[in-house]
């Protein structure tokens, strides 16, 4: 086979093993679940508990909220960039909209 495919071709243990598991029945070719942390998935709930505590105060940190909510400050920082479109300006969370024409008032100004 290296000699058609170079290389990159797969080795022959790795096809024996995929002959073998579609002989067994296993014809899916998307991966089994695994063992480990669940992935969580954010839902609207935690979006507008996430948008309910940055109204109460907009100074809140990204850690804060992790430990107010139980949730990863990864899923925290998702929520608020992505799903909420928020940034920081002057340490305060604001919505992406005005740091926009913040960014073009100081290019007029300057």
């Amino acid at each position: 086979m290296k000699e058609v495919y170079g290389e990159q071709c797969f080795a022959l243990c790795i096809i024996f093993r995929w002959c073998q598991r579609y002989e067994a029945g296993h014809v899916n070719i998307r991966d089994l679940p695994r063992p480990g942390q669940a992935h969580v998935v954010t839902n609207n709930a935690t979006i507008s508990a996430v948008n309910e505590l940055i109204r109460q105060n907009r100074r809140i940190t990204t850690h804060r909220i992790a430990v107010q909510l139980s949730i990863s400050k990864g899923t925290v920082h998702h929520i608020i960039h992505k799903k909420l479109g928020y940034g920081k300006i002057c340490a305060q969370w604001v919505p992406s909209i005005c740091q926009r024409i913040r960014r073009q008032r100081k290019w007029v100004f300057a």
